[in-house]
């Protein structure tokens, strides 16, 4: 998270936030790649830099990555403002809304994992809705949920303990680069 004396737009956390929504395009393309059992079931592992924005550098950037990569990867699958498009939006916006909220209100509560099957959930649920009215226009997609929640509880784990590993792994890292930079220089910390 990005320290209080780092005013809100710094130029390290527009990088950062950057460098995950690069991420999250790559992550989002390489999906469009892999073969679905279902239509609707992707894995949504461009939802990790989501994950990692919220955690790392807070809800405002992961707000960005997810509206950045949804603009730029349906971009550059040229599917621009079409039904997909939309469904990935809302699902999106959806997903980083509920995970906002409920780290905010209940990170004690929820681990990582617990937070991205909110996301998950949250993701599946938008999409009937905007399914339901912008395209179909019949409630009896309502009856695709059950099919719809399966795959997206085990992408929300998934999600999750990816976005977990590296977590830890870059705190991991980042605890071992501030014990060797203390080492190198605890002489000078006397001036």
């Amino acid at each position: 998270m990005p320290s209080p004396t780092e005013s809100k737009l710094s130029p390290r956390l527009l990088t950062r936030t950057a460098l995950l929504t690069g991420f999250g395009v790559v992550m989002f393309l390489f999906e469009s790649l892999l073969p679905r059992p279902l239509p609707w079931a992707k894995p949504g592992l461009a939802n990790i830099a989501t994950l990692l924005a919220l955690y790392l550098l807070g809800a405002a950037s992961a707000w960005a990555v997810t509206l950045l990569r949804v603009l730029l990867g349906s971009f550059f699958l040229g599917a621009f403002l079409n039904p997909g498009f939309w469904l990935s939006l809302a699902g999106g916006l959806a997903a980083v809304a509920a995970m906002t909220l409920l780290k905010k209100f209940g990170e004690k509560q929820f681990s990582v994992i617990g937070i991205s099957l909110a996301g998950a959930l949250a993701h599946v649920l938008a999409q009937i809705i905007v399914a339901g009215f912008l395209i179909v226009r019949r409630w009896e997609i309502v009856y695709l949920l059950p099919a719809m929640l399966w795959p997206a509880l085990f992408a929300g784990v998934v999600v999750g303990l990816a976005a977990l590993f590296l977590l830890e792994r870059l705190s991991r890292l980042r605890d071992g680069a501030s014990r060797t930079w203390s080492g190198k220089f605890s002489k000078f910390e006397t001036f």
